[in-house]
């Protein structure tokens, strides 16, 4: 055996450790919950997310050597050596064995609001299987033999959890922004606008559009920005200015109605924000229904 700590795990052999704290120590965002190094074999290893509680948590799983299968949203993936599965509990999927398959792996459980938001985001990126970096693993592989320390306080499960789900980000998100998994980056994006689009009559600030990418708040602004050609807030104006006009050229609805449907609660603010578009007020532009040709942001086509 060499002296990485993925080596060392695997000389230590098979073990498990389940963290549990004082209820004083209940408020972290982000908590490791068990870990361990083991080695599975046969139909007797069978787990399905959505048997395991209704606690929210996560699993993040390196495959040592062999192989499982896990069936995750309806697609089949089999988990050979030097892959990685990232799981959230409870959800529609189940790994396991079959007869003669056997499988050593070592896993972190994590727990807390941080912890869900950030492994969602991954999950939105990357998929629920994917190739780390061997520095990456071996930083994981230090992490679970830190938490199987007798000795390990609820501060630094807290701080071994937080590191892990950092390293993994960092090393994913990484390819993402140099352009390895573009496609599912785009649809990521994708998919917030047209929920943007969808909802313009409620509030679209860039935490709840992040929610629905998948991505974290600076992750989430930074592509949608070079996906888009604009800033997500801008985005949100730009197609409420769009739909006002629209509106309004139709002339069946009151201002009031328009600004509510558009998202403003009071026509007065709406007004406002429409004439530092247009460079003319909502009534001038539903008379002539033109607008000021050097006004900025341009309004979008119709959709």
């Amino acid at each position: 055996m060499g002296n990485s700590m993925l080596d060392r795990l695997v000389a230590r052999g098979p073990f498990r450790q389940t963290l549990s704290f004082p209820r004083r120590h209940d408020g972290f965002h982000i908590m490791a919950t068990s870990a361990g190094h083991e080695l599975a074999s046969g139909p007797g290893y069978d787990w399905n997310g959505r048997t395991r509680g209704h606690t929210p948590f996560s699993i993040l799983q390196h495959t040592i050597s062999g192989a499982g299968r896990l069936r995750y949203e309806r697609r089949d993936f089999r988990i050979s050596a030097g892959e990685t599965m990232l799981v959230s509990i409870p959800h529609s999927h189940r790994y396991w064995l079959e007869a003669g398959e056997s499988w050593r792996f070592f896993w972190i459980a994590m727990s807390g609001q941080e912890a869900l938001r950030l492994h969602r985001a991954i999950l939105a990126a990357s998929g629920p299987v994917f190739r780390l970096s061997d520095q990456t693993a071996d930083i994981l592989a230090g992490i679970c033999l830190q938490l199987c320390r007798p000795d390990t306080s609820a501060g630094q499960a807290s701080s071994e959890a937080y590191r892990a789900t950092m390293a993994l980000h960092d090393d994913l998100m990484a390819r993402i922004d140099t352009g390895t998994g573009s496609a599912v980056a785009h649809r990521a994006i994708d998919r917030a606008a047209a929920h943007a689009r969808a909802h313009l009559d409620a509030p679209l600030d860039v935490a709840s559009l992040a929610a629905v990418a998948g991505l974290s708040r600076a992750h989430f602004v930074r592509l949608f920005t070079r996906f888009q050609g604009v800033s997500p807030s801008e985005f949100v104006l730009r197609e409420r200015m769009g739909r006002a006009t629209r509106l309004l050229v139709n002339g069946q609805l009151s201002i009031k109605d328009i600004a509510d449907i558009c998202g403003f609660d009071d026509p007065n603010y709406f007004a406002k924000v429409f004439r530092r578009t247009y460079a003319i007020s909502p009534s001038e532009f539903r008379t002539t229904g033109m607008y000021s040709a050097a006004a900025q942001p341009s309004p979008p086509p119709a959709t």
